[in-house]
C-alpha cells in the first residue's frame, strides 16, 4: 500500500546534504518533496500541516553526530512524529476491551462492500488463535446471503454461529446468542450488522438500538483504505452516531494510496486497531503505529514477520509429534506443510516486511520463488484421495496419469512432488523438518549444493 510514498520519502531524504547541522534552507526542499508525497497518498491536508511543522521544529538546529548523514537524523525525526501521528492520545485505546463477566461482545459497523462480514470471521479466528472462546453473530439481515457466507466462514474456521431464526430482527438474533452463548462453548461474541452504500438513518437506527440494547465492549468500525479521505468522513459520520472504540482498516493490501491511515486516528481520535492484509481468514493483523512507521519508510517491520515464522514454527512442531520422527510421515502432513508456507503470506508481503529500497525489494522479488508452484503442489496433493495422500506407495502410473489430469498438471510433476516427499520423510527422521521447509521452496538440497529440482513452470 506504501510503495509509491516510501520510494518519494526515501528520494527525498536521500538527497539532503548539511554540514554538521540542519537547517532551514536545507531541509526545506526535502519537505517539500515529503508534502508532496503525503498529499498524493491523499492524506488529510490539516494532517499533513501539522505533521510538517512539527517535523521542521524539531529538525531545526539539531546537530549530526559524526556517524550518521543528514539525511539519517532526518528519518530518524520522521519515524518518531509517524508514531505519534499514529498513536491515539489514550495508548491503550489500541487493545481490545474485555468484559467483566462473559461473554464480552465486539460489534461491527460499517459500510456495505468494506469486507465487514470476513473481517467478522477473521477477527473471530484471531481470537481463537489468542486462546479465547468467540462466536459469530450473522445480524446483518439485509444483504442477501450474507448469512450463508458468514455460516461457510464459520465452518471454515470451526466457531459457532448464531444465526437468525424466521421472523427474528437483527437486535433479537443478538440478545439470543448473549442468553445462550456459553451453553454453545462461547464467551466472546463478535456481531456482523448490516451495511448499507451510504450512511443512512435507517442502518444507523438499527445498529444504535443493538448497541444501546446489549451495551458491548468494543464497538469497531470496518473501513475500506481503497476509499482513501472517504474513509475518514465516514469513520466522523459513525462517530457521532455511536461511541467508536477502534477501527478496522481493509484491503491494506490493495493499491490504496495510504491516506487513511494517517488521517483517520489523528481527525477522529478514534485507534486504528486491526489492518486487513490479505483475503486470507488469517490475513488480519494488529496494528502497530511504530511497525506502521518503520514499514513506511522502508524499515521494514522484522516483529511481524518473527511473530509470523514463530507460529509456522509451532505448527510445524505439532506436525513433528504427529509424524514420530518419519514413521509415520505421509502426504498429508506434507499437504500441511504446503499450507503453513501460504499461510506467511505472499513472498511481496513478506519481502516488503524487510528494511532496505525499494529498488532492492523489486530486485528480491524478481527472484523469489514462483508462489505459482506452491499452489500447483496443493493442487495435486488434493487431487489424490484420501488413502493414496496416506500411504503413497500406492500412487503407480494410472493413479498419477489421473491425479495430473485432475490438478491440471503432468505425470513427471507429480514424480518431483513424490521425490520432494522422500527428502521430507528422510529428514523428518533426523529431525530436521524445519530445514527441510527452505528445500522444499527450492532452496538449497540437503548436501547444499544446489537447489533442490523443481521443475513446475
Amino acid at each position: 500500500m506504501f510503495e509509491q510514498l516510501t520510494e518519494k520519502i526515501q528520494k527525498a531524504f536521500k538527497n539532503l546534504r548539511g554540514q554538521g547541522k540542519i537547517t532551514g534552507d536545507n531541509i526545506e526542499e526535502a519537505l517539500k518533496e515529503v508534502r508532496l508525497a503525503l498529499l498524493e497518498a491523499d492524506v488529510n491536508l490539516e494532517t499533513v500541516k501539522l505533521f510538517l511543522e512539527r517535523v521542521k521544529a524539531k529538525a531545526l538546529g539539531k546537530e549530526v553526530a559524526l556517524s550518521l548523514t543528514p539525511g539519517q537524523v532526518m528519518v530518524k525525526i520522521v519515524h518518531e512524529e509517524l508514531i505519534t501521528l499514529l498513536t491515539p492520545k489514550d495508548k491503550n485505546a489500541v487493545k481490545l476491551r474485555f468484559a467483566p463477566a462473559p461473554p464480552t461482545l465486539i460489534l461491527l459497523a460499517g459500510l456495505q462492500g468494506t469486507g465487514k462480514t470476513t473481517t467478522a470471521a477473521k477477527l473471530a479466528l484471531w481470537l481463537k488463535k489468542d486462546g479465547r472462546k468467540p462466536g459469530l453473530v450473522a445480524a446483518d439481515l439485509v444483504r442477501p446471503a450474507a448469512v450463508e457466507q458468514l455460516a461457510v466462514l464459520a465452518r471454515e474456521i470451526g466457531v459457532p454461529l448464531f444465526r437468525p431464526e424466521a421472523g427474528e430482527k437483527a437486535l433479537d438474533v443478538c440478545v439470543r446468542a448473549v442468553k445462550t452463548c456459553l451453553q454453545n462453548d462461547a464467551n466472546i461474541l463478535v456481531l456482523d450488522t448490516a451495511g448499507r452504500l451510504q450512511v443512512d438513518e435507517q442502518m444507523m437506527a438499527e445498529i444504535a438500538e443493538i448497541q444501546q440494547k446489549l451495551k458491548p465492549a468494543n464497538i469497531m468500525l470496518v473501513v475500506d483504505a481503497m476509499t482513501g479521505q472517504n474513509a475518514v468522513n465516514v469513520a466522523k459520520a459513525f462517530h457521532d452516531r455511536l461511541p467508536l472504540t477502534g477501527l478496522v482498516l481493509t484491503k491494506a493490501d490493495g493499491d490504496a494510496r495510504g491516506g487513511a491511515v494517517f488521517s483517520i486516528t489523528s481527525v477522529t481520535g478514534v485507534p486504528i486497531q486491526f489492518v486487513g492484509v490479505s483475503e486470507k481468514m488469517e490475513g488480519l493483523e494488529p496494528f502497530y503505529p511504530d511497525r506502521m512507521a518503520s514499514r513506511i519508510l522502508g524499515m521494514g517491520d522484522m516483529l511481524t514477520l518473527i511473530e509470523k515464522a514463530e507460529e509456522i514454527a509451532r505448527q510445524s512442531a505439532m506436525e513433528k509429534q504427529k509424524a514420530a520422527k518419519g514413521n509415520d510421515f505421509n502426504l498429508d502432513h506434507m499437504l500441511d506443510q504446503v499450507r503453513q508456507l501460504k499461510k506467511m503470506g505472499s513472498m511481496s508481503d513478506i519481502i516488503n516486511m524487510l528494511p532496505g529500497a525499494q529498488a532492492q525489494k523489486q530486485q528480491m522479488m524478481a527472484n523469489a520463488p514462483d508462489e505459482k508452484k506452491i499452489r500447483r503442489m496443493e493442487a495435486i496433493l488434493l487431487s489424490m484421495t484420501p488413502k493414496e495422500r496416506r500411504f503413497p506407495q500406492l500412487l503407480d502410473g494410472s493413479r498419477k496419469r489421473r491425479i495430473a489430469a485432475g490438478s491440471g498438471t503432468r505425470p513427471d510433476e507429480i514424480n518431483t512432488l513424490l521425490k520432494q516427499y522422500d527428502l521430507m520423510r528422510k529428514m523428518m527422521k533426523k529431525g530436521g523438518m524445519d530445514r527441510n521447509l527452505q528445500n522444499f521452496m527450492g532452496g538449497r538440497g540437503p548436501g547444499g549444493g544446489g537447489p533442490a529440482p523443481f521443475p513446475f513452470k
